[in-house]
């Protein structure tokens, strides 16, 4: 019998928006089968995001690594899984295959994982707004009184959700706060 080594990271790709849904069911199955010294954690990296539209404050989950699960789990000597686990994960719905080369699970560097649990496992205080935009880019402004004028992004408020746009009236550069989401990319 080939022994067990110490358990690394691996990434499994599953069918897109049933990330979770194969993690609860790899994390039932192992507890069922008492697999637990074979595979570790089971995780599905999120971040807290905040959207601020017409006033209204939405927080909500996005996916770091969408069609991605990360799972810590020991591999036998010669690279491989043992015949059990190999069933218990393949078996699974929503399973496609490990990230890896020649059908043999290829370990996450070190560097990834701990980038990869930093991001997992970040304090859940003030979740950040997400903006595409940052200082000097190029926008028109979608919605407002001021629909139609083109201008260049001076200074971002991520807490406010608003972002100061220099734009030409009357001859005259004029800063302007505007909502993040009455603006686009020119």
């Amino acid at each position: 019998m080939t022994e067990l080594t110490d358990k690394r990271w691996y990434v499994l790709r599953v069918a897109s928006n049933r990330e979770e849904q194969v993690r609860d069911a790899l994390r039932r199955k192992v507890e069922i089968e008492g697999l637990d010294e074979e595979i570790g954690r089971i995780l599905v990296p999120t971040e807290r995001v905040k959207r601020v539209r017409g006033g209204q404050t939405r927080v909500y989950e996005r996916k770091l690594y969408p069609g991605y699960v990360f799972l810590e789990m020991a591999l036998t000597e010669d690279g491989g899984l043992k015949e059990r686990s190999w069933f218990l994960i393949k078996e699974t719905n929503g399973v496609g295959d490990f990230i890896g080369t020649e059908g043999k699970p290829s370990p996450m560097s070190d560097t990834d994982v701990m980038k990869m649990l930093n991001q997992a496992e970040q304090p859940e205080a003030s979740p950040a707004i997400q903006m595409e935009f940052k200082k000097g880019d190029q926008i028109k402004i979608k919605g407002g009184a001021f629909e139609g004028y083109e201008g260049n992004v001076d200074e971002i408020d991520p807490e406010k959700g608003t972002v100061r746009v220099m734009v030409t009236i009357f001859g005259r550069a004029t800063p302007l706060d505007i909502e993040y989401w009455q603006l686009e990319k020119v």
